[in-house]
């Protein structure tokens, strides 16, 4: 028989009443389940070493943080997320994977976490900002699933790279916003090097890179 991996969400949603942005992916590594953490990771969402998220955010407001398994590094996260309104929400509570790897499309019996219930519970959270698109398995993909459940569906503001949809809470009756990041992963790297506008930018400035990019992408919702 083969062997199954059950892939739980080691975190609990990071928010509170004052949270007006939540980011919104799917599942840290595995080894964040299972507590092997590598040296350079941080124990908290978004902590593997091989992401990308804090890398920009450290860029684009100087942070100046600590990539290490210290209480202190994960002080330094949650510090800057409450100073500034953003909260950590992903929408995979759990998922099965028959190999152990962080891709999104190896997972399968996904079960989601209830955002919308989240959003209702926290009635500040103005907009979602999702770590990745509408590729199956993806944060948006997953959020569509789920706003189905409840006869919702999301509305496009922009078809721009990122892509900007919105929709009313069914409860609230809030008009939330949604942004599709390009991933900060390494795997989406060859994505960002398709794009015509990184290909102008790299072009006028050949030191000009995919982790740029995306402080360029960022740097504008966060």
């Amino acid at each position: 028989m083969q062997y199954v991996f059950k892939h739980t969400h080691p975190y609990e949603p990071f928010i509170d009443t004052t949270t007006e942005k939540l980011i919104v992916g799917t599942l840290p590594p595995p080894r964040f389940t299972t507590g092997e953490l590598k040296e350079g990771d941080v124990n908290f969402c978004y902590g593997s070493r091989d992401g990308q998220l804090w890398s920009i955010l450290d860029k684009i407001f100087n942070l100046n943080l600590k990539y290490e398994t210290t209480a202190n590094a994960i002080e330094q996260r949650k510090a800057f997320l409450k100073s500034r309104g953003i909260g950590v929400c992903d929408i995979v509570a759990s998922a099965e994977r028959q190999k152990i790897d962080a891709s999104d499309i190896g997972m399968q019996n996904v079960v989601l976490r209830n955002v919308l219930c989240y959003l209702e519970k926290y009635p500040n959270v103005n907009t979602l900002l999702f770590t990745g698109g509408n590729s199956k398995n993806g944060p948006e993909y997953f959020f569509r699933k789920h706003l189905k459940e409840y006869q919702v569906s999301l509305q496009q503001i922009s078809n721009e790279v990122p892509r900007i949809h919105e929709f009313v809470h069914p409860i609230t009756k809030t008009i939330i916003r949604t942004v599709s990041l390009i991933a900060p992963s390494g795997a989406a790297n060859r994505a960002v090097g398709s794009l015509e506008s990184y290909k102008r930018m790299k072009k006028e400035n050949p030191s000009f890179n995919t982790l740029d990019y995306r402080v360029l992408q960022y740097k504008d919702y966060f």
